[in-house]
């Protein structure tokens, strides 16, 4: 046993691990912080994934907005509505 590198006496299997030990460190870091954001991001929301959207105003809102409000006639109305798949 020498006073060398650490790991000289195991066989060198380890020696060419270190250099990406704080690669490795660091992508797992990343990942913990990635996944506690979407972990709190999944809880704020109501803990539904479609949440998110129920807050947005879709085309179909929007247009069915506008048909109410009487800024697009019926034939226009039915034809945007094919288009946009409702």
């Amino acid at each position: 046993m020498g006073w060398g590198y650490p790991y000289q006496d195991a066989g060198h299997w380890m020696g060419w691990w270190m250099p990406f030990h704080g690669v490795l460190s660091l992508i797992i870091l990343v990942l913990l912080i990635v996944g506690i954001t979407a972990f709190v991001r999944f809880l704020w929301s109501g803990g539904s994934p479609g949440s998110q959207r129920r807050g947005r105003s879709t085309g179909l809102d929007v247009l069915d907005e506008r048909y109410g409000k009487g800024e697009i006639n019926r034939e226009e109305y039915l034809q945007k509505k094919r288009d946009l798949g409702g």
